[in-house]
């Protein structure tokens, strides 16, 4: 039957379980949820809606902002929330679990600012920081799945309009570098494994109603190991949740990918 992971930033869990619950419950049943930008501590997590529909959910929470979780009707095994590095604990951006022999990984990278300003320069040590992470972590396991929203849009493809972002905060050439040196760490990009020459976006603007003319970015990945590339059958965005008018959606749509296994 496979298994299917999904990265979700949901800009707000608690303003979103509703839509979720539906888009689970009316159009597929996802078996393991990344999510991003929780924006809650983990005791205010929705634990209890998801339980409901038989998933665990384990949280690196923070207060109004950031946080990640996890949410599985799979076993999750090694949790972690702190990495020793302040870097990548400074603000709640990453939480790990281990799945069958898979190691999933949750991220969800700091928007950053402008060059030579300091939101910028946190962005890319987080990504050095990372980087490094993930180095050891694929010299112990061989299955590491990578997850989340990087927020940059890696090449021309991931942007409806090369002009629009040139020069903006996600599409900068030192963001990329980053994004292209992590993946150097030994990731594959498994969108663009299956779909190496698609247009398809992960986020669009809401003030401009953006969704409605497809002008959008991706920024949101499933990275996997190579030993992990074999077992990938399918992976999408789901603009089911994006296109409801009412709850109101995330600006992200949920990236779903399914393995023959973990």
């Amino acid at each position: 039957m496979g298994v299917s992971v999904c990265s979700f930033n949901v800009n707000s869990i608690r303003s979103r379980v509703d839509l979720i619950v539906r888009w689970l419950t009316e159009k597929r049943a996802v078996d393991i949820l990344c999510f991003q930008e929780v924006k809650c501590e983990a005791e205010q997590f929705p634990h209890d809606k998801f339980e409901a529909l038989g998933y665990q959910s384990v949280v690196n929470g923070q207060k109004r902002l950031n946080g990640v979780a996890i949410t599985s009707r799979l076993p999750l095994e090694d949790i972690k929330t702190e990495f020793g590095d302040d870097m990548l604990d400074r603000e709640k951006r990453l939480i790990q679990a281990r799945v069958g022999e898979t190691v999933l990984l949750n991220c969800y990278i700091p928007r950053g600012g402008p060059e030579g300003e300091e939101r910028h320069a946190y962005k890319m040590a987080f990504f050095d920081a990372l980087r490094s992470y993930v180095e050891k972590l694929l010299k112990v396991h061989d299955k590491v799945m990578l997850l989340g929203d990087f927020n940059v849009a890696l090449t021309d493809l991931d942007v409806y309009d090369t002009e629009v972002f040139e020069g903006a905060v996600g599409f900068l050439p030192s963001e990329q570098a980053k994004m292209e040196a992590l993946l150097q760490s030994g990731l594959n990009d498994c969108f663009r494994k299956l779909h190496p020459d698609e247009k398809a976006f992960t986020w669009w603007d809401y003030r401009t109603a953006a969704i409605w003319r497809d002008e959008g970015m991706r920024i949101d990945y499933i990275l996997g190991s190579e030993p992990l590339c074999p077992a990938l059958e399918n992976i999408e965005v789901d603009l089911w949740t994006r296109r409801r008018r009412s709850p109101t959606p995330s600006d992200h749509a949920p990236l779903v990918a399914r393995f023959k296994s973990l």
